[in-house]
């Protein structure tokens, strides 16, 4: 089985070594046929701190290295100029 990838915008980098990312996701009702969307946040590990909030980073499903963590950065896409 493959691990999953998704990609999305980090609105939280305020704990060591993890951010929180929030990842928005776009469903179609079953009997309504009308599109909606989804956002939900998962704990990454980051191992060297390098993403900002605001960065839109691409992550990939791990072993659980903690309690709530179980994806890990692979890389970040858009970063943050400051």
């Amino acid at each position: 089985m493959s691990k999953k990838k998704l990609t999305g915008l980090v609105v939280s980098e305020k704990m060591d070594k993890t951010i929180v990312v929030r990842v928005d996701t776009t469903k179609t009702h079953k009997k309504y046929h009308k599109q909606y969307q989804i956002a939900k946040k998962y704990f990454v590990r980051d191992q060297k701190n390098k993403a900002q909030k605001g960065d839109i980073v691409e992550i990939i499903e791990t072993v659980p290295f903690s309690k709530n963590g179980r994806w890990e950065l692979v890389k970040i896409q858009e970063s943050k100029k400051v």
